[in-house]
């Protein structure tokens, strides 16, 4: 993972691969995120890809090779790296360049906004076509940031959704092209810069406090 300073704008760049939640990948996200939260001169965090995914959700086989008391480690420290971003001090904003897929559709759902390539990529659930379940946490999150009809459509039906369908069911607040897409991500957040920091996680928590209850 890299980080780009655009001004104020701290751009997360998360790779261009896959982009799929391992150990590695949850310990560089919480690391690039206490970065960015210590830097005094960061006003608004960007997450973003390049290629065709913004995250593919979670390594499966590296799901697979975990034990039960490894297995509930893990979701701990997922979870906890999706709960930071929900209370980030600064405002946030998801810029999903490819495809967003389980984990990774929740991870830009933690964020405050959210910004679609409209030209390429899938907003996705796919948990009921793999035979998975939400944790409490996780179904939080898609019940607190989504309307009851878009949720049930997204996880009862596994439903793909280009950049047009997700503005159109409230998923994404903006859709873009591939190379305006962090400029109209800084452009979405640009009202919510500027507030005191302490506050801003205050109110988040707050406005979330349904959501962090379900954290295991």
């Amino acid at each position: 993972m890299d980080i780009e300073a655009i001004d104020g704008v701290r751009v997360l760049r998360l790779g261009d691969g896959l982009n799929m939640f391992d150990a590695a990948f949850v310990t560089e996200l919480d690391e690039a995120l206490a970065t960015i939260e210590s830097d005094p001169g960061a006003t608004t965090l960007v997450t973003t890809a390049s290629g065709k995914h913004y995250s593919n959700g979670f390594d499966l086989e590296f799901l697979g090779g975990l034990d039960l008391d490894e297995l509930m480690a893990f979701m701990n420290r997922t979870s906890a790296a999706l709960a930071r971003i929900l209370v980030f001090p600064i405002p946030t904003v998801a810029a999903l360049n490819g495809h967003a897929f389980g984990i990774g559709a929740l991870m830009a759902l933690a964020h405050d906004q959210r910004v679609q390539n409209a030209g390429r990529g899938w907003f996705c659930l796919p948990e009921i076509d793999l035979g998975m379940r939400f944790n409490p946490f996780q179904l939080a999150i898609v019940m607190g940031k989504l309307s009851r009809p878009t949720a049930n459509e997204a996880v009862l039906a596994g439903h793909r959704y280009d950049g047009a369908a997700s503005l159109a069911s409230g998923i994404v607040d903006a859709v873009a092209s591939p190379d305006d897409l962090v400029a109209v991500a800084t452009a979405l957040a640009a009202p919510r810069v500027g507030k005191q920091r302490p506050i801003t996680q205050t109110l988040k928590g707050d406005l979330y406090a349904a959501i962090l209850a379900k954290l295991e």
